[in-house]
């Protein structure tokens, strides 16, 4: 709207008469200055079109610059919540461990309170115990430290026994299962 405003205003000024001399070049000079306004105005309208088009990309850059850096830290948020869980399992291993060794049936009610509550908070967060007893072994969510034999009428690459409790949260293991497997 302003472009126009400004063309319009050059082809006044260039319609305008000169008062000063009758010369006859005149004209001519003013016709020349109009059309060098008039190369000018396209040269600035044609830069301010090419900066409102450099204005767009980098305005379109920092959007996703800015996307880009909160998707990172929500990662990161998320990996370092998983980090501190994964230092969490050694508690409940412990605590298992504690359960199945104590004779005290009030101790063993204490400690098993505690237990329900880890294994709540786990839940809480989204964490499931990983237990391929009976499963064809899988190097996805399980590590064997361990082959025995197998018995009579069971296959081979089974999993026979699960040493170490594995967890994961959603397709990520965060500790993978420590299982002793049939040969």
């Amino acid at each position: 709207m302003e472009n126009e405003e400004l063309q319009e205003e050059i082809k006044t000024e260039a319609a305008e008469p000169v008062c000063e001399n009758k010369d006859e070049s005149k004209p001519e000079k003013k016709k020349s200055a109009a059309k060098k306004a008039q190369e000018e105005l396209a040269k600035a309208l044609e830069e301010a079109e090419e900066n409102k088009r450099k204005w767009y990309a980098v305005t379109a850059e920092y959007e996703n610059y800015r996307r880009r850096t909160q998707n990172q830290a929500a990662q990161r948020y998320n990996e370092g919540r998983n980090d501190v869980l994964a230092s969490l399992f050694p508690i409940g291993d412990n605590l298992e461990r504690a359960l199945s060794s104590i004779a005290d049936e009030n101790t063993k009610q204490g400690v098993d309170m505690v237990l329900k509550a880890y294994k709540k908070v786990l839940e809480g967060e989204g964490v499931e115990e990983i237990n391929p007893v009976g499963e064809p072994f899988n190097a996805d969510i399980a590590e064997a430290i361990m082959a025995m034999p197998a018995e009579e009428g069971e296959e081979s690459g089974i999993v026979k026994q699960v040493y170490v409790k594995g967890y994961k949260k959603g397709d990520k293991v965060l500790r993978y299962a420590q299982v002793i497997v049939t040969q």
